[in-house]
């Protein structure tokens, strides 16, 4: 295939050509190793992350064109230099950001970053750049956590944070978090992750206890969410599938494109449970996540 033919090509066509070629197919390559690297790198640009290392094996010309800033800025999210200074907050900065090129900062990002000790860490996904965040419940406030009687610690590696809380039986079951930060435009789904029975192994095979549950069924869960603009969300539901971890659904959020990317967005968020006209237990509460909403329907889906 003809330089000339490629520049004249429709630029869906010539994405495909580019994925196609990824596969070493000569027939493609025979001219595309003749084109200038600005227009390989522009074609990249609207390909996705894994796309653009897959095609940076190919030759020296895509190496250098996939590590051209402005192709992974297109990538990241609007506010990546507070993401990355987020990330970096307990480093040596000066030295850590030293020839840190934008495919560098992109890679960064995708890894597990702790925010503010280890109870928090955010990331972005791989493919899409978006954010998500995880919040231990160590971060949170859980009434009567101090209390054996009725919450236990475990540490399990089911978790992302190696511990969750186990609650045996309580009257009043309330926890409540807040999250300030400040999130790339978009709209975001908040969960919570919960597990009915307790987890544990025996002679190596998962098992999990289920003796201590109960009280789930007689009265539904409600769940908050608040922002400091305003949002606000409620629900209430019956929490189910003992055995098994799930993430509850506790609400949305939208940060507006046209708002500053330099606001910071304050969430607060309750489980609550305070019918005291019965008891409930045998609960494991491992976290709060916050993902993209489209990301949530896509793994739906």
């Amino acid at each position: 295939m003809s330089l000339g033919l490629v520049l004249f090509l429709p630029l869906n066509l010539v994405v495909k050509i580019f994925r196609f070629s990824g596969r070493n197919c000569p027939l493609f390559m025979s001219g595309l190793e003749d084109m200038p690297e600005n227009c390989v790198a522009l074609v990249l640009m609207h390909m996705d992350p894994p796309e653009i290392c897959k095609l940076a094996g190919v030759n020296r010309l895509f190496r250098d064109a996939a590590s051209a800033d402005f192709v992974w800025e297109s990538k990241l999210p609007s506010n990546y230099q507070f993401l990355i200074d987020k990330a970096l907050e307990f480093e040596e900065k000066d030295k850590a950001m030293m020839n840190l090129r934008k495919k560098d900062v992109y890679s960064r990002l995708c890894k597990r970053n702790p925010l503010n000790g280890v109870s928090k860490e955010f990331w972005l996904d791989k493919r899409t750049g978006g954010l998500s965040m995880a919040i231990s419940w160590k971060a949170l406030t859980i009434t009567g956590i101090g209390d054996r009687r009725y919450w236990n610690h475990i540490s399990t590696d089911e978790s992302r944070f190696q511990s969750i809380a186990y609650l045996q039986q309580t009257w009043w079951f309330e926890v409540k978090g807040e999250l300030k930060f400040q999130f790339p435009e978009g709209r975001y789904a908040v969960f919570f992750r919960l597990h009915l029975g307790k987890p544990s192994k025996r002679l190596g095979r998962r098992i999990c206890l289920m003796d201590q549950v109960h009280g789930w069924d007689v009265k539904p869960v409600r769940f908050q969410l608040t922002t400091s603009d305003n949002q606000h969300t409620e629900s209430r539901c019956f929490l189910g599938s003992p055995g098994n971890w799930v993430n509850y659904h506790v609400g949305d959020f939208t940060i507006e494109s046209g708002s500053s990317s330099s606001n910071m967005m304050k969430l607060k968020f309750a489980l609550t449970q305070i019918d005291c006209t019965h008891t409930k237990g045998g609960l494991c509460l491992d976290s709060v996540l916050i993902q993209p909403k489209d990301f949530v329907a896509k793994n739906n889906r």
